[in-house]
């Protein structure tokens, strides 16, 4: 009924009394839709996300310590999300994800407060890591719920994609700016970008969830079980195996090129870097909004040959010397890893929620990638601390890419398509 007229009685003296505050030509008010309210939701939490690394960054300098203390800060973030796994897809199955949702921004906001406070940034960004581990089975795992069809849920993926990318771009650029102006002010932004997320939660159904999953110590067992069963389904361990190596190799790539462009380009405040990093968040977003006419649901297996393009982009980073090819390069390598994973999304939480669950599907993804994560950004810490150059961490990086990109081609030809 959301914008549909009201109907004027043929004879209008008999309209009944007890409806006289309804205007006969009037219509309802419009109300918020709840994938868009969702979509909104996501955008203003992956923007504050995105301004806080940018902020640390600032706070690292303010501070003087050393340079490898980014990537520790960041595997305190990705600490969160392997150590809490188990728990937070059950959680999310369990309880409404919309409520989930509303915790999740919670926690990040106490993270906030916590660097508000002076409190090690290292451990200030764990706290919005588990924020982030809780927020994310429910944010993704209620896509599902809010379509109902293959193809719209192939759309709705690609929106999300498209929101958060576009929320990386502009939340790294405003962390860049606003950190060089003041920190405190730049942290309240980021509280205050949390506490709209929850208030557009508001308009996201509750929709009860199954209650009987319990959330305890047996979680752990009962995860690996999870994590077994989807990985026989050659649909998602395609899946897993690609968004893994996708965000593995993101995770370092991104972290060095912050190193990369004072060394290579002579470009030192954060506002500019956060400028030219913004760039892959560009190239992802486009990526991500045309994939539904490059690559049908059925047909997802044709995204690895992005990923070769990934591969080759990144090894272009030891030949680049200029502003105007390092912007190239970051947007084609945004592009096409915005189509490499869309579709493994797409299909993953297709099967998953079939078998498992969407919440513990999405928890195991969280898993896999962070896990890579995880041990990417562990090494690149040791490796800077090591003062390692730069140019063999962005070969190795490469390499890795098409390691996993090249077990795609050897080990899921047709294979992963037939259990869809």
């Amino acid at each position: 009924m959301r914008g549909r007229a009201w109907q004027v009685p043929e004879q209008p003296e008999r309209l009944p009394r007890q409806t006289p505050e309804v205007p006969a030509k009037g219509k309802r008010p419009p109300r918020l839709r709840p994938l868009t309210a969702l979509l909104a939701a996501q955008f203003f939490s992956a923007f504050a996300d995105n301004m806080i690394l940018f902020i640390t960054l600032a706070i690292i300098k303010l501070e003087g310590l050393p340079d490898h203390y980014l990537p520790l800060v960041q595997v305190a973030f990705l600490f969160a999300y392997v150590v809490l796994a188990p728990w937070v897809g059950r959680l999310a199955d369990r309880e409404a994800k919309s409520r989930i949702l509303l915790i999740g921004n919670g926690v990040k906001m106490a993270g906030i407060a916590l660097l508000l406070a002076g409190v090690d940034p290292a451990i200030s960004y764990a706290v919005v890591g588990v924020g982030a581990v809780t927020y994310s089975p429910a944010k993704y795992g209620i896509l599902p719920e809010l379509t109902d069809s293959e193809a719209k849920l192939l759309k709705a993926n690609s929106l999300i994609e498209s929101f958060t990318i576009l929320a990386i771009l502009t939340g790294s650029v405003a962390g860049g700016i606003l950190s060089d102006r003041s920190v405190p002010l730049a942290l309240l932004a980021c509280a205050a970008l949390y506490g709209t997320s929850m208030a557009l939660t508001l308009f996201i159904p509750s929709k009860a969830g199954d209650r009987t999953i319990t959330i305890g110590l047996q979680a752990v067992p009962a995860f690996f079980s999870d994590i077994a069963q989807l990985w026989r389904l050659p649909a998602c361990r395609f899946s897993l195996i690609g968004t893994g190596a996708f965000w593995l190799s993101s995770a370092v790539l991104r972290l060095v090129v912050i190193q990369w462009i004072p060394v290579t380009l002579a470009i030192m405040t954060n506002t500019s870097i956060s400028l030219l990093i913004s760039v892959t968040g560009v190239g992802i977003v486009l990526g991500a909004a045309v994939t539904p006419r490059l690559i049908r649901f059925q047909d997802y297996e044709k995204s690895r040959r992005y990923g070769v393009v990934m591969v080759a982009i990144i090894f272009t980073f030891l030949l680049i010397k200029t502003v105007p090819f390092t912007v190239a390069a970051l947007l084609a390598v945004g592009f096409s890893g915005g189509v490499f994973i869309v579709p493994m999304n797409t299909v993953l939480q297709h099967e998953g929620h079939g078998s498992i669950g969407a919440g513990k599907t999405i928890a195991i993804q969280n898993f896999v990638e962070n896990t890579l994560m995880f041990s990417g950004v562990a090494l690149l810490t040791a490796a800077t601390k090591a003062q390692v150059p730069l140019s063999p961490i962005i070969a190795a990086t490469g390499v890795i890419m098409a390691l996993f990109v090249g077990v795609l081609f050897t080990s899921y030809s047709g294979a992963a398509r037939r259990s869809v």
